[in-house]
């Protein structure tokens, strides 16, 4: 099973981007799943969660600017990105949720750079 990020970049504050991944695997219509972010230096937070009936959670930091949404048939969740901040500036990942290191592993990310 793979998972694999696109869609990052350099945005000036205030941008906006839309990170995309694609997940293998069978697993994915039938499970909840996450946008997770890691800050040089920091550890790997959640960002956002869409479960598999469509209903979505955010950060506090992130609430009101980011959207998450998926597409069953094509196995891949997005992530809207809206008013960027150089807060925002991190390493993204999308995984399952809740993560278990047992039954998946991280793809490689897709970094997202928001200049002031």
């Amino acid at each position: 099973e793979q998972l694999v990020e696109s869609g990052g970049g350099l945005v000036q504050a205030g941008g906006s981007l839309r990170l995309s991944c694609t997940v293998s695997g069978r697993r994915f219509s039938i499970n909840d799943m996450g946008w997770y972010r890691q800050a040089p230096g920091k550890q790997r937070d959640l960002v956002a969660v869409i479960t598999s009936g469509g209903g979505s959670r955010y950060a506090d930091s992130v609430k009101g600017r980011f959207t998450i949404a998926r597409d069953n048939a094509k196995n891949t969740i997005f992530l809207q990105m809206n008013s960027l901040i150089p807060e925002d500036t991190a390493l993204y990942y999308c995984n399952y949720y809740p993560y278990y290191p047992a039954l998946s592993s991280w793809g490689r990310g897709t970094q997202v750079t928001v200049s002031s």
